[in-house]
């Protein structure tokens, strides 16, 4: 092991790399993932090849394309009676521009309490959970009850074409065994009014990228003209931004609805005839966000592009929309949107990926939950729908249930969402420390 690998203590003893450590260093390589293709995964898991390696434990580097790299590892039972588990993180981040940073994004620095740069809370922070687990296993000769497969991933941040949907295409005999799945967005500490919830994602809204196109006559500007492509293109816009898409409540949010409102005191009903949902988040307070999202299908317009010059009327007018579909509600998402664009505008997707619902009365959510109390004897631990998209998608297709859960427990002045993707994305070294005790918790124990 290179001087460089290990951590250092005050008076110069060198140690084994803690999760903080793990993290820093995972950050300081730049993995960002600007889309199209362009990214470089490798220097990442060849860095966590190292660390597994320096441990006893065996991986596979699989490459998807030149420097776009997967790492897949597994960790064997001593009896297997149960069927695998997967665990799966990602290597590539969004971009960060240095200049809008208090510190370097790439520089991993630990200051304040705080590991800080991109990555640090999506997901680096669950990577170094994993690889200090697994270390710690391989040190202290434990191992869990069920064989673990880890896989970490490229191309999470874009289409996972180079990465979990690779894996699952090319190489599903890795993962055959395997029936569940945990990765990003659960398991963490959110305060609201005084409580501490702990929700753990139990199903994804689909994701529903989308090109819309309009066409008309193309002309001179200063002519009438009754066939405007970006006229008609507008219109659609403004239908689709203003529409109110109606509640369509999955398993898992009305799971989450109810158990929201029995750690907040509030009596949540929504099998009543005159159930309100919109009343039931304003009863919830701050703990209605966590579902807010995820309790309508929506559609989003996010880019534009018509015409090269303000005298010519174009032929064409384009528009990309960021749809998103509630479980169970796809064909109304579909009828919804041919009905908004009408029969002036076309749309198809560019990208799309299927809802997913995971059971909150399994086994394993049950051990998560546990997990969890161990660590806050006083959390509320809730399902709950994430409104995006995780690799979990792409793991479903070999029929792996997937949840959200990268735990860590937070003081309540740090509020994780501002920070995924955000500028300043930091992570507090107490949260790496406690999520990688649940984790090491929850991994040793489920059966």
């Amino acid at each position: 092991m290179a001087e460089s690998d290990v951590a250092t203590r005050p008076g110069g003893t060198m140690t084994d790399p803690d999760v903080v450590t793990l993290a820093s260093e995972l950050i300081r390589i730049d993995t960002t993932n600007r889309g199209g293709g362009d990214c470089r995964e490798r220097p990442a898991a060849e860095y966590v090849a190292r660390r597994l390696d320096e441990v006893g434990i065996e991986s596979k580097l699989l490459e998807s394309a030149p420097g776009r790299a997967n790492l897949v590892a597994r960790i064997p039972a001593a009896e297997r009676e149960r069927p695998a588990l997967l665990v799966h993180g990602h290597l590539d981040v969004v971009p960060a521009d240095a200049a809008d940073w208090t510190v370097h994004p790439f520089s991993g620095e630990v200051r304040d309490g705080m590991v800080w740069g991109r990555g640090a809370v999506d997901m680096k922070n669950m990577v170094a959970m994993m690889i200090s687990v697994a270390r710690a296993w391989a040190r202290e000769g434990r191992g869990p009850r069920r064989d673990i497969v880890f896989a970490f991933t490229a191309d999470e941040e874009d289409t996972a074409a180079y990465g979990a949907s690779w894996l699952v295409r090319e190489h599903p005999e890795l993962f055959e065994d395997c029936t569940e799945g945990i990765s990003e967005s659960g398991g963490y500490t959110y305060h609201a009014d005084g409580r501490r919830i702990y929700p753990i994602g139990a199903g994804e809204r689909g994701t529903a990228w989308m090109k819309l196109t309009s066409h008309g006559t193309a002309g001179h500007g200063s002519k009438r003209n009754d066939d405007n492509a970006v006229a008609a293109l507008a219109a659609a816009i403004t239908r689709i931004d203003e529409y109110r898409w109606p509640m369509r409540l999955s398993p898992t949010v009305h799971a989450a609805l109810v158990r929201l409102g029995q750690a907040m005191g509030v009596k949540i009903d929504p099998d009543a005839p005159d159930f309100d949902v919109d009343a039931a988040l304003h009863q919830l307070g701050r703990a209605g966000r966590l579902v807010e999202s995820t309790v309508r299908n929506s559609a989003n317009p996010t880019m534009l592009s018509a015409g090269y010059k303000v005298n010519v009327i174009p032929g064409e007018a384009t528009a990309h929309v960021d749809g998103r579909m509630v479980p169970g509600a796809e064909a109304e998402f579909e009828a919804t949107m041919d009905e908004l664009t009408g029969p002036r505008v076309e749309w198809d997707y560019y990208h799309r990926e299927i809802p997913l619902t995971a059971p909150v009365d399994s086994p394993t959510f049950a051990a998560m939950a546990e997990a969890i109390h161990a660590e806050d004897p006083d959390g509320h631990v809730v399902p709950y729908c994430m409104g995006g998209g995780t690799d979990a998608k792409q793991f479903s297709r070999l029929g792996i249930a997937g949840y959200g859960f990268t735990p860590m427990t937070l003081a309540p002045d740090i509020e994780l969402a501002p920070l995924v993707h955000g500028v300043d994305e930091r992570v507090p070294a107490q949260a790496l420390e406690s999520g990688a005790r649940v984790l090491d918790r929850f991994l040793s124990s489920v059966g």
